[in-house]
């Protein structure tokens, strides 16, 4: 076959209809792409806003009912959701109790659009007084105990799932939860119920307003130790196959933008479908840049999606996806 690309035209009509050009466009950004997470707080009486990222707010239990309700109504087909109790401890009992305020929102939420997937953040962080992501001894200067964290991450995937939800997604980045929660909802007779792995989740600058957001900032040290060091990808891919061999149905990337070649890499060489939390800084960032007249916000967010597409993603999770639909439809 010859290599001389001289032989090519370029062609140069396709460039000059919108039409035309969105005909032959290569990524496509779709509905059914786009996941919207949602806050739901028992410590509030009426919904209030995250003052560190705009348009977003938590919710009232019956307020995030209703608000997910009117999403499905307007095309959005999965939501994420974040539970904030009004008590913590150190054993992040209302991460799984039965009257928890995700297990009532889960409920609730699936009453009123039993077509929409509802997807639950499966973490203790929200939960635990101390702010971190598995139980702690204090007394071995605040070490993480993997498997003791392993048992309540899985009573707290059984109890969404009982509670209704489609899938859950362990965000904790415990070793080996992945096979612990499979297990625990087989054993409970939860076997449809899809684990979405937060496969590869890096430590990383872009979580502040997401932990504002979530009240789940930790209270002492960071989470170095069990969140990826951002110069990894090599570690990303291992992650992801141990999630994988150990029965995780969609695979996860968060954030989103510093880590498209990670999402690249995990796409071509796995296959599964894939996610990617275009998380809270990324968000306030582009924000801000759009509120001081700095960037077209509907432009570099579109442009943003795109790019998740291009990358490998299969679903975005993102705070924009009630935007993206109606830009979509605008277009169409």
């Amino acid at each position: 076959m010859s290599s001389d690309f001289s032989l090519l035209r370029r062609p140069r009509r396709l460039r000059s209809s919108a039409a035309i050009r969105q005909l032959v466009r290569e990524t496509q950004v779709q509905p059914k792409d786009l996941i919207l997470p949602i806050f739901v707080s028992e410590k509030i009486r009426a919904a209030t806003p995250v003052a560190s990222m705009p348009g977003v707010s938590q919710f009232t239990l019956d307020e995030a009912t209703a608000f997910a309700a009117k999403a499905h109504e307007q095309g959005i087909r999965s939501v994420l959701l974040f539970g904030i109790p009004s008590e913590k401890n150190e054993r992040a009992e209302q991460a799984y109790a039965e009257t928890g305020i995700m297990q009532r929102a889960v409920r609730a939420i699936k009453n009123a659009a039993p077509e929409l997937v509802v997807i639950t953040d499966v973490c203790l962080c929200e939960y635990m007084s101390h702010g971190h992501c598995g139980v702690v001894d204090h007394e071995r200067g605040g070490v993480i105990l993997n498997d003791e964290s392993l048992d309540l991450l899985s009573k707290t995937a059984v109890s969404h799932a009982a509670a209704g939800a489609d899938i859950v997604a362990p965000s904790d980045m415990m070793d080996g939860r992945v096979r612990a929660i499979r297990r625990a909802l087989d054993d409970a007779k939860f076997s449809d119920t899809i684990i979405m792995s937060y496969a590869a989740k890096f430590s990383s600058a872009f979580y502040g307003p997401f932990r504002d957001a979530a009240e789940s900032a930790p209270q002492f040290g960071d989470r170095r130790t069990y969140q990826m060091d951002c110069a990894n990808a090599g570690e990303a891919l291992r992650e992801v196959a141990f999630d994988i061999e150990e029965s995780a149905d969609i695979i996860l990337i968060k954030p989103g933008l510093p880590y498209l070649d990670v999402l690249w890499r995990v796409k071509e060489r796995f296959g599964l479908p894939t996610a990617v939390y275009n998380v809270s800084g990324e968000y306030a960032m582009i924000k801000a840049a759009a509120q001081n007249g700095w960037l077209d916000e509907r432009a570099a967010v579109m442009e943003m999606m795109t790019a998740f597409k291009r990358a490998g993603a299969d679903l975005i999770v993102t705070y924009w996806a009630r935007e993206v639909l109606r830009w979509l439809g605008e277009a169409a």
